[in-house]
């Protein structure tokens, strides 16, 4: 393990321990999956034009910040240091960004908690649309939140090789990964976001995996063992995209719920049991309502 991934990685771990030991009760106000994708995409929508190094724009916590989207990861290099963390975005314009690391924060005023939380102008982020060269980000009621421009070059450090803050290369592979994901299937009702808020757990499963979708825009879970959590975004036509995090790795005989939601593009509904689907279509895992 390099430097930079083992001091992202402590990070990172009490972050989770932190979250799993005080998960609190969900907020009262559900995200509007209707009103999100109406704003999501106002112009044209391709999620692998986000990828790139960009300058940000019109934030004012982060004047000089540089935001990295690369196929796997987003990085944004700002006033805490770099903190590190998983994105998803799809091609009806929805957006969801999860920090869950951090490196160089250390002794950097108000940045105590960076690399524990997902900073607050990246949690209003809901929706993003090209306009030219510049990519904007959008908020649920459609208001900017920050524009993307690109040329930006981040400095790597002591804790990065130069590679790794190079402009993210796209492949062919990288185009069919976010493709548009096939609808949900005739049998399903498309899921929206108010459906999907509360406990679930695998159906059939243990229920001591679990996944909760806070109104918030958080979830947690545990496959059983591990402690597992993210951010998520629904959108209409049953699109379900999830962040995941660093997870502990104890061994048991588990229901990957973290893997679950990291590969769905889209959620229906199968009766009361909650369908997740993956980008072909196929089921990622079933949930039901826990209790």
């Amino acid at each position: 393990m390099g430097r930079r991934s083992y001091l992202v990685a402590i990070v990172a771990i009490g972050a989770l321990l932190a979250g799993c030991a005080g998960q609190g009760g969900t907020q009262a106000r559900a995200l509007d999956s209707t009103q999100l994708g109406s704003t999501g995409s106002p112009g044209p929508a391709d999620p692998v034009a986000l990828i790139g190094n960009w300058r940000l724009a019109e934030v004012a916590e982060e004047p000089d910040g540089i935001l990295r989207l690369a196929p796997d990861q987003i990085q944004l290099f700002g006033r805490c240091g770099m903190l590190v963390g998983s994105w998803r975005a799809d091609a009806g314009g929805l957006f969801v960004v999860g920090m869950f690391g951090a490196s160089g924060a250390e002794g950097r005023t108000g940045c105590e908690k960076a690399g524990r939380s997902t900073p607050e102008w990246l949690r209003l982020i809901r929706s993003y649309r090209l306009e030219g060269e510049t990519r904007v980000l959008l908020d649920g009621e459609g208001a900017l939140v920050a524009r993307l421009l690109p040329g930006a070059k981040p400095t790597a450090g002591p804790n990065l090789a130069a590679s790794e803050v190079e402009p993210p290369e796209v492949t062919d592979e990288v185009r069919r990964r976010f493709a548009p994901a096939a609808a949900v299937r005739a049998t399903l009702t498309p899921a929206d976001g108010d459906r999907l808020v509360g406990r679930w757990v695998p159906a059939p499963g243990p229920e001591t995996a679990y996944v909760e979708f806070g109104a918030d825009g958080e979830w947690r879970g545990s496959d059983g063992c591990n402690g597992q959590a993210g951010r998520w975004i629904a959108g209409p036509g049953g699109a379900l995209l999830a962040t995941t995090g660093f997870s502990t790795l104890i061994g048991c005989d588990h229901a990957p719920v973290g893997a679950w939601l990291s590969s769905s593009w889209r959620a229906g509904l199968d009766g009361e049991t909650l369908v997740l689907l993956d980008a072909r279509g196929e089921e990622a895992g079933r949930l039901r309502r826990a209790g």
